[in-house]
């Protein structure tokens, strides 16, 4: 039995606001009390009320504001001695860090987070940090070695009830499936984490899940029942303003039209996204769209060996962020668009953590 999704993140005099709450009612709300608390002179409740700041900066793509916010709310709880609050902090700047694709920094502070609750004996930071760890080595492609972590976050999760996370580890373990070529998993994966996140009123995570489940289905050829999955799960997104999960989904939506063969609206969803990325100063996002654009601007008859220049900055872009697969990524396009590489292309920064 699962409980209704929570909100951890928010806390000290914002408990009360729900994990479906709208990202700028969440920022008002946490300025707000943020300034009564430095009135009242308590680092403790600065600290708390400073991570809810923080996070709904983040999740609106305000990143100087984020990081600013974050790096305040450690130096509170670091003088209150809160080490549950340290501990908060340091993952909300991890998770900030893997958004920018500073993946070693995230792998850091994630680290120093896990400690940290460890040590504080706030075993929901501890879980929250280690799942950070999990994402960062999904996203960077290191599926061996976060695999296993997934499992044992997702048994704890089931154990204890907590929705949120159970959501998130299905989401990740489908993801690992997905990206393996095990669809028939993946998809029941997916599905299930949607169903979860409906009846724990969990609406991010369903939006999140929804996206799964287009990929997959789209690339099982059917198009418009992705792309109708896909616009409820954008409503989500507008209406909660969760700007990361919407131009994700708006790249989704261009792979689902390249697949289609509907190279046009592709391009223009691309553009769309990649703008959207840009906004918000997220490379890996960024990169990925630019990846869809060059192959869609290739499809629609642009020159070859701009097509191929193209393909070889963004594999250097990619390795530079540290993504694993990212050699596979752009060998797949030059395969699939039948464009020569680049002489002398390597990628020597691949691997970097």
């Amino acid at each position: 039995m699962h409980s209704k999704a929570l909100a951890p993140e928010y806390q000290g005099a914002l408990t009360k606001m729900s994990v479906n709450s709208s990202l700028a009612d969440v920022l008002a709300e946490g300025v707000r009390h943020l300034r009564e608390a430095e009135l009242s002179g308590s680092q403790q409740e600065v600290a708390r009320c400073g991570l809810a700041v923080a996070e709904a900066h983040r999740r609106l793509g305000n990143v100087t504001e984020a990081d600013r916010a974050w790096k305040a709310s450690y130096r509170s709880a670091r003088s209150a001695g809160d080490l549950g609050a340290m501990a908060w902090a340091l993952w909300s700047g991890g998770t900030l860090a893997r958004q920018r694709g500073e993946l070693r920094l995230a792998f850091r502070l994630l680290g120093l987070a896990a400690d940290m609750g460890k040590r504080g004996g706030d075993i929901v930071a501890r879980g929250y940090s280690l799942a950070g760890l999990a994402e960062t080595g999904r996203i960077q492609g290191d599926y061996r070695t976060v695999a296993a972590l997934h499992e044992q976050l997702l048994a704890e999760a089931r154990a204890r009830g907590e929705a949120r996370h159970t959501v998130w580890a299905l989401e990740g373990i489908a993801q690992i499936h997905r990206n393996t070529g095990s669809l028939d998993t993946a998809l029941a994966m997916f599905e299930e984490a949607a169903e979860l996140a409906g009846n724990a009123d969990d609406r991010r995570g369903r939006a999140w899940a929804l996206r799964g489940m287009a990929d997959i289905i789209s690339l099982r050829n059917d198009p418009e029942r992705a792309l109708a999955l896909l616009a409820e799960a954008e409503l989500t997104c507008r209406e909660m303003k969760l700007s990361s999960a919407l131009a994700y989904n708006h790249k989704m939506r261009a792979n689902v039209l390249f697949r289609a063969g509907r190279y046009e609206e592709a391009r223009a969803m691309y553009e769309e996204a990649l703008a959207e990325f840009r906004a918000m100063t997220e490379p890996r996002g960024e990169a990925l769209a630019r990846l869809g654009l060059v192959k869609s601007l290739a499809r629609l008859g642009r020159d070859r060996e701009d097509t191929a220049a193209d393909l070889h900055e963004l594999r250097r872009t990619l390795s530079r962020i540290g993504l694993l697969n990212a050699r596979d990524m752009v060998d797949k396009a030059y395969a699939e668009l039948g464009v020569a590489p680049v002489d002398g292309g390597t990628d020597e920064e691949s691997g970097q953590r």
